[in-house]
């Protein structure tokens, strides 16, 4: 199972020149994988000119910025990537809740543009996109296809956002402003757990070749680039805090699903660390934890489906968190209401309520998953559990008001406020988390069968590769065959040359 050319070994070098001519002309650099997990790699002349570029600029060198270490303002670049230490004031618990914040990325402030330039990077450097010729078609549930959207724009391509129709209104919006045509938000039937009515749509774009998918559910870009990337920027947030606290210890890192990207970060810190690796889902979806189904609004989070590039048997925990909590918590979190109730009510430090809005919905998932695992191995104040903010609440005001007329009919004051915080912070439990045996973890990886052989036609052979360790550990080796690509291609276009 392998997701460019340059895997097999093989190069289109027309593709290649007509590339290099793009970048060329249009003053494009690529950043390799390296200088992404490592910010201080970045060529000098980037570094000099990145401060004089807005970060949501449709400029090329925000592909510089396409990294965890941007400060809050997004145009200054930090040593330690931004994060949050969620106290027991908020949490109940007494361990270690850290946070990494992405909504410090470029162009749409959530981390699914990593994901994306993870996925056609690759494609670019061994020719196997051509972006004279090629349409980047970038099926997700919002935030990936808005990342892809700007990758593309950015890369001079054209990109097609592929996206339920029950999808925020922000994120449609944001779209509308950065296609090149409107006909290049293509709109499936349902809301965030509609995943297979995505793939369907793609099946029908890519008869014409000149469609490139890059599902993120089966580029192994995303989970190679989330292993490096994230994986060691979370590295860098652990080792900061050991300067200041030497007896923490890394217990887990938790991830909801979605694409399967980001906890390809998890094998990272399990392997250096030995970090248990944690999956959250939707409880209104439980597809990991019972092979279940069902609709949900913990948008960013793709279900019904395991993601072909899931690590699924080196796996640990999955744990299931329901959207009522997700979008109660959302208005906790996002109104000045909710938040002057933790501060006055619950003691919470200003320090932690300003970063609050940099929670959305899937992000407030991966916080609740974290405190149930927490609360199951009764960890301590000398325990850490690692997570990420994959997005801000920016994204969410739509759904806010949603779910202020639904949840609170008669208004959102303070006792409302503390409904929420005792039902779904102080009140939260330890049902719906499973250990997973081996067993268990050889039925979700069987349960991938029916979407990717039966329906996606992977062959069958690649589908059970997945199930040796070595597997996974081969396939990191290409980061270094993609890095020495993107090098020779900035090369061949010669413009960080240029005088």
């Amino acid at each position: 199972m392998r997701t460019t050319s340059a895997e097999h070994g093989s190069v289109d070098a027309a593709a290649l020149e007509r590339t290099a001519e793009r970048l060329r002309r249009e003053r494009i650099v690529l950043p390799t994988f390296a200088q992404l997990a490592s910010p201080e790699l970045l060529p000098r002349r980037v570094r000099e000119a990145l401060p004089g570029v807005g970060p949501d600029d449709a400029h090329p060198l925000n592909l510089f910025r396409v990294h965890w270490h941007n400060a809050a303002n997004r145009v200054d670049v930090v040593p330690v990537p931004d994060h949050v230490v969620l106290p027991r004031e908020l949490t109940g618990v007494d361990a270690r809740i850290v946070v990494v914040l992405g909504d410090r990325f470029p162009l749409i402030g959530a981390h699914k543009v990593l994901a994306a330039y993870g996925c056609l990077a690759p494609r670019l450097a061994s020719g196997s996109f051509d972006p004279t010729r090629d349409r980047a078609v970038w099926p997700s549930t919002g935030n990936y296809c808005r990342g892809g959207v700007a990758i593309s724009r950015l890369l001079a391509c054209r990109g097609v956002a592929v996206l339920p129709e029950g999808m925020s209104r922000e994120r449609f919006a944001w779209l509308e402003r950065w296609v090149e045509r409107p006909e290049d938000i293509v709109r499936t039937p349902g809301t965030e757990s509609n995943v297979k009515e995505i793939y369907d749509r793609c099946k029908e774009l890519a008869a014409d070749p000149s469609n490139v998918v890059l599902n993120q559910f089966s580029e192994l870009g995303n989970y190679l680039v989330h292993y490096l990337v994230t994986g060691s920027a979370l590295e860098r947030v652990l080792e900061a805090l050991l300067e200041k606290e030497p007896e923490l210890r890394l217990r887990a890192f938790v991830a909801a699903t979605g694409s399967a990207g980001t906890i390809a970060a998890g094998d990272y810190l399990k392997e250096r660390l030995g970090a248990l690796v944690v999956a959250g889902e939707a409880l209104e979806c439980p597809t990991l934890l019972l092979n279940g189904f069902g609709e949900h609004n913990i948008q960013g989070i793709g279900d019904k489906h395991v993601p072909l590039i899931h690590n699924v048997l080196n796996t640990d925990v999955v744990v299931a968190v329901s959207d009522r909590a997700t979008d109660r918590l959302g208005v906790l979190f996002g109104t000045d209401t909710g938040r002057a109730y933790l501060a006055r009510r619950r003691a919470v430090p200003e320090t932690v309520i300003a970063q609050l809005p940099s929670l959305g919905l899937s992000s407030i998932c991966n916080v609740l998953g974290a405190i149930k695992v927490a609360k199951h191995y009764r960890l301590g104040p000398e325990d850490g559990v690692l997570t990420v903010a994959t997005d801000g609440a920016a994204l969410y005001g739509s759904e806010r008001e949603i779910a202020l007329r639904r949840y609170f009919p008669d208004g959102f004051d303070e006792v409302a406020a503390g409904e929420a915080f005792g039902e779904h912070l102080l009140g939260c439990t330890t049902d719906n988390l499973a250990e997973l045996s081996s067993r268990d973890r050889e039925r979700i990886f069987n349960l991938g069968y029916f979407t990717w052989v039966e329906q996606q036609g992977v062959p069958l052979a690649d589908f059970e590769a997945r199930r040796a360790p070595s597997f996974w550990t081969e396939i990191r080796e290409d980061v270094a065959v993609w890095d020495d690509l993107i090098d020779e291609l900035n090369a061949r276009a010669g413009v960080l040359e240029e005088p």
